[in-house]
């Protein structure tokens, strides 16, 4: 008796299997075809939204191009009037210097003189 269960259970699973591929054959065939109006205008909103994000995304792209040309202009800018400041400085140093060894040496020579006043 169980010999014929199992030959039940066989051919249960089989007509199961032989009506699961029919059922996936329906569905396949029951799907719009490419031609299909509704599938074209489906592909085109797809394609126009594609186009749509990478020109958005072209934007953003140009859009970081550009702030970071603009913040390299404005770092050369800085560090130009960094180096203007630093010359200016060190060229108002050097002349405060000169002066000061300017004043020393008039200071060197009213001594020499005086003292060579003295000595005669």
């Amino acid at each position: 008796m169980s010999a014929l269960k199992n030959d039940d259970d066989f051919n249960e699973r089989l007509s199961a299997a032989a009506k699961a591929k029919q059922a996936l054959l329906e569905k396949f065939r029951a799907r719009p075809r490419p031609d299909d109006p509704a599938i074209a205008e489906r592909q085109a909103a797809r394609l126009a939204a594609s186009r749509a994000r990478d020109a958005r995304a072209a934007e953003r792209k140009a859009t970081r191009e550009a702030e970071i040309a603009r913040a390299q202009a404005e770092a050369v800018r800085l560090a130009a009037e960094a180096a203007a400041h630093k010359a200016a400085t060190e060229a108002a140093e050097a002349a405060r210097e000169l002066a000061l060894e300017a004043e020393r040496k008039a200071a060197r020579d009213a001594r020499y003189a005086a003292r060579k006043a003295r000595q005669r």
